[in-house]
């Protein structure tokens, strides 16, 4: 994969991380670093080297604590919406994507670090995180699809009442909330539990999973009958060699071998 200058990546097994390092800026989404984002998961699509993925901030302090306010401050009508479509782009690719994409959301995670959180497939956070929807301090809204995932993934009245107050919310109250998944006491112990939990969904079907993926998403797209995606995607894993060989491995009584086929 490609050198980047704000984001670091390391495969490990198959569970590729990319950490957003731009610690002294408590790793605030730029143009730049979107851009970077767009251009790593064009590879991960198509990289058999991958499997999954953990996204993570660099340091203690932020997961991502928000867009760049220096850019934003620049933005008219005209651009602003290209500027809402773009990251809105990258960010569906994360959520599209085949392969299971972690946030491991270590501290800040606010503005547009809280939707590239919901972006992803799944979320843990070490006890010292914080999610929030600040944007009406700015005189502006989330634009990075953060009005429709945080509103999918905790409900309407508390997603409305987030975003409205710009309060910003806990470890705990988000896992109540079912915004986040699991809590770990560390970031070493965070990263620990986003690996394992890869580890154990990488030893499964990978066009199974990928189908999952399109299954559960398709139950949020308007366009989409979610019932009949999960139909059409019951077939074709049912025309799979994975499907093979799970169904044998299972009568047999020993562990499939799959191999994405």
């Amino acid at each position: 994969m490609a050198d980047f200058e704000n984001l670091q990546l390391a495969n490990d097994k198959g569970v590729l991380t990319i950490t957003i390092n731009r610690a002294e800026k408590l790793n605030a989404l730029n143009i730049a670093t979107i851009e970077e984002l767009r251009e790593a998961f064009q590879d991960i699509y198509d990289n058999n080297e991958v499997k999954s993925v953990i996204l993570t901030g660099a340091g203690e302090k932020a997961f991502v604590a928000g867009a760049d306010i220096s850019e934003i401050s620049e933005l008219n009508e005209m651009n602003g919406r290209k500027f809402s479509e773009n990251g809105q782009e990258v960010f569906e690719m994360i959520e599209k994507c085949h392969k299971p994409v972690l946030a491991a959301v270590n501290g800040f995670a606010l503005g547009g670090g809280c939707e590239l959180a919901m972006a992803c497939h799944m979320r843990i956070a070490t006890p010292n995180a914080k999610f929030g929807q600040p944007e009406v301090n700015l005189g502006i809204i989330p634009g990075y699809g953060g009005t429709q995932r945080l509103t999918q993934l905790i409900g309407k009245g508390k997603a409305l009442e987030l975003m409205m107050t710009a309060d910003f919310i806990g470890a705990e109250e988000a896992k109540s909330l079912g915004l986040v998944n699991h809590i770990a006491e560390s970031h070493e112990e965070l990263m620990t539990l986003a690996n394992s939990i890869l580890s154990k969904i990488n030893s499964k079907a990978p066009l199974a999973i990928g189908m999952v993926i399109d299954s559960v998403n398709g139950y949020y797209t308007g366009e989409e009958n979610g019932y009949q995606t999960e139909a059409n995607s019951f077939a074709a894993c049912c025309k799979s060699e994975d499907f093979k060989e799970g169904t044998k491995a299972f009568l047999e009584k020993r562990a499939a071998e799959f191999k994405g086929e």
